[in-house]
């Protein structure tokens, strides 16, 4: 797309598309209240997200809101921008979307509300993508939380199941404590520079700038934002909602938070902290971000994958994997020191946060398909799998040690830029931490390896069906996580591009 031939308003064109598919679904579902419409809506949903990723996709190929076009697109008196990192996170959206609502198609068999499941997801997919363009606190704020409100319902809709009501109320209490700190933060900065959108702040806040009412303020309404946005990264200490949601939400849904909605608050974090704050040589003497990220990571990457070590079931285990990688992937914004390649860090980040994505999603699928099949919780219920499945044992092998950072996938590369980007802003403590973590995950990931492997199955374990729709999200997830590995270099030198462009 070009700004000559269509309207600069059609740069939001993925999240339309989000939105409507959501429309259409309950439309469908109203129209045709009694008939049995589950491929269908599973269409509807799954072409919705294939159509915003193709348009991301073309946007992306085309330069649209990059340096090789015309530059970022700022809509509504630029309280919205789009530009190459926005791009590039609704493109790791739109994919775990399409993954996702495949896979749902047969996990979802015999729900009895599966207009409303897709339609959420994809009402929560709009509010992501508008997380990527937002330029101002009041569109940040909202859009997170149309992400979150579709959200609770999601994790909370197997209401016959006493873990998944469980886990969906836990999740939004926590989540309305963390809304409210993002709130009171960004009325604290409002209070502080007289602004709520991201120009006006950073202006604000630089040296030479209008002066700031109390310095003070706006160092304690920045750690709040910050508090605010960890929540949605599943950063400590805002991280112990994930384990309970994720255990208890429909796997497909837990593979949704976990990739989608972990990119969403990544991407607003990113921008503010870039855009609004700047670099820690520039920025006023209110907070020194910089190191309170490195900490954060450490403490988030070690935390996560401590506790992963201890857990007997696969799926609280993989959520707090995700915890340990959101510490992985804020090395993007804690090696961002004054001597660094600032477009290579941050591009190294967004890097990772695309594999992921796919690894991630391919993983908990692989929850999803026990969860069909009725296999236990437990790392021994999965013992033997290799013998009626052996295409799901060797996706779930791949997945793993991906996710550890071995050469089987695009997570050994993703894991290496970001150990040479932690060298690049001479934070050696941060590669230390990423090597150290990495390979303790090793040892947790090789134990449902081990046990699809090399232990034999139970003498109760059979398996007569193979889900059409489940089988196809695992294998498209498994053909990216192991292309991106030959195509990794194409990736990250978009990703350096888009980054470039907020420190241009």
């Amino acid at each position: 797309m070009t700004l000559g031939t269509l309207p600069e308003w059609a740069a939001l064109a993925p999240a339309g598309v989000f939105v409507v598919t959501a429309l259409l679904l309950l439309l469908v579902d109203a129209v045709d209240v009694d008939g049995d419409r589950g491929g269908l809506l599973a269409a509807l949903a799954t072409g919705g997200g294939l159509a915003a990723l193709a348009v991301t996709v073309w946007y992306l190929v085309g330069g649209t809101g990059q340096p090789a076009g015309n530059g970022a697109i700022t809509l509504f008196d630029g309280n919205i921008v789009v530009d190459g990192m926005a791009l590039f996170f609704t493109a790791i959206v739109a994919s775990v979307v399409v993954l996702v609502t495949l896979a749902s198609y047969d996990y979802l068999h015999d729900h009895p509300h599966r207009a409303e499941f897709y339609s959420l997801t994809l009402l929560s997919a709009t509010g992501m993508a508008l997380v990527a363009v937002a330029n101002s606190f009041v569109v940040a704020f909202i859009s997170i939380e149309l992400v979150s409100l579709p959200s609770y319902a999601l994790v909370a809709s197997l209401k016959n199941n006493k873990g998944s009501v469980e886990a969906g109320l836990k999740y939004f209490l926590v989540g309305a404590l963390s809304s409210a700190i993002l709130a009171y933060g960004i009325s604290l900065v409002y209070v502080a520079t007289g602004s709520l959108a991201f120009e006006p702040v950073a202006d604000a806040i630089t040296p030479g700038g209008p002066a700031v009412e109390d310095s003070a303020v706006l160092g304690f309404g920045l750690l709040m934002i910050l508090g605010g946005f960890a929540f949605k990264m599943a950063a400590v200490p805002f991280h112990f909602w994930a384990p309970e949601a994720y255990e208890g939400a429909p796997a497909p849904v837990s593979a949704f938070l976990s990739s989608a909605s972990k990119a969403a608050g990544f991407v607003v974090t990113f921008r503010v902290f870039t855009e609004v704050i700047g670099f820690v040589d520039e920025a006023p003497a209110v907070i020194d971000w910089v190191a309170a990220v490195q900490v954060l990571a450490i403490v988030t990457m070690t935390l996560g994958n401590l506790a992963a070590l201890r857990q007997e079931e696969v799926k609280r285990m993989l959520a707090y994997s995700s915890i340990g990688h959101a510490g992985f992937a804020l090395i993007a914004l804690a090696a961002l020191t004054g001597d660094a390649d600032q477009a290579f860090v941050l591009g190294s980040g967004m890097a990772h946060l695309l594999v992921y994505g796919f690894m991630n999603t391919g993983a908990f699928l692989i929850i999803a398909l026990g969860e069909y099949w009725g296999l236990g919780r437990r790392i021994e219920d999965y013992n033997g799998l290799r013998e009626q499945a052996p295409f799901a044992a060797i996706a779930m092998t791949v997945f793993l040690y991906s996710l550890a950072g071995l050469p089987v996938g695009a997570g050994f590369l993703s894991k290496f830029y970001l150990l040479f980007a932690s060298i690049d802003g001479g934070v050696v403590l941060l590669a230390v931490a990423l090597v150290a973590n990495s390979a303790i995950s090793v040892f947790y990931y090789s134990r449902v390896v081990k046990a699809m492997w090399t232990e034999e199955p139970a003498d109760d374990l059979e398996i007569t069906e193979y889900p059409r729709g489940l089988y196809a999200a695992i294998a498209l997830a498994l053909l990216a996580t192991v292309l991106l590995l030959p195509g990794f270099g194409i990736v990250v030198d978009i990703a350096e591009t888009s980054a470039g462009q907020l420190f241009g």
